[in-house]
């Protein structure tokens, strides 16, 4: 048996306006291109689970990171300056959490093994940068800045060689969480 618990299902409801008015698209799994259901999507109202949100179609552009809640303008909550166009479910994981983290691409350089959130990679490990990672157990955020500041990135398990060639150049990654089950 998986430690993904299937039987709890995230729920998420798009509005094309402010406070929940206007047309609604209900989402319980990831939409790669929402415009099909809404022509704009400017508030959003988590039911359960924990959700990616993104500013592009096919999980591209900004990300951002949506737990159970109202977001009734997040436009301006999160200083958004184009509206949701595709999100993504973060299933639920129950079990232990890893990530090595590199300091160049290709897991080069100096290695980290992680099992818990880290404010500062710079403080913790002495790493002036992260360019690559394996996630082997959980999903995580990694943040640009230190202290879960600044854009982040959704990582689920697998091998990321290099951030730059998946289209994050120019963004260094210096503190990184676990998501946990907390949302559901």
């Amino acid at each position: 048996m998986s430690n993904t618990d299937m039987g709890m299902r995230g729920k998420i409801i798009f509005y094309e306006e402010r406070n929940f008015q206007g047309r609604s698209y209900e989402c319980m799994n990831d939409c790669s291109d929402m415009s099909s259901y809404l022509s704009r999507c400017h508030s959003c109202r988590v039911d359960s689970g924990c959700f990616m949100v993104y500013d592009r179609t096919n999980y591209m552009g900004n990300q951002y990171f949506m737990r159970r809640g109202e977001y009734s303008d997040y436009m301006s909550m999160f200083g958004m300056r184009d509206c949701i166009r595709s999100c993504r479910m973060i299933p639920m994981y129950r079990g232990n959490y890893r990530m090595r983290i590199y300091e160049r691409e290709n897991f080069g350089g100096q290695m980290h093994e992680m099992m818990d959130d880290c404010e500062n990679i710079m403080d913790r490990y002495r790493m002036s940068d992260c360019m690559s990672c394996h996630v082997m157990d959980g999903h995580w955020l990694m943040y640009e800045q230190p202290h879960y500041k600044g854009r982040m990135m959704y990582m689920r398990p697998g091998e990321y060689r290099s951030f730059r060639e998946m289209g994050w150049s120019g963004m260094r990654f210096m503190s990184m969480r676990r998501i946990m089950d907390s949302c559901y």
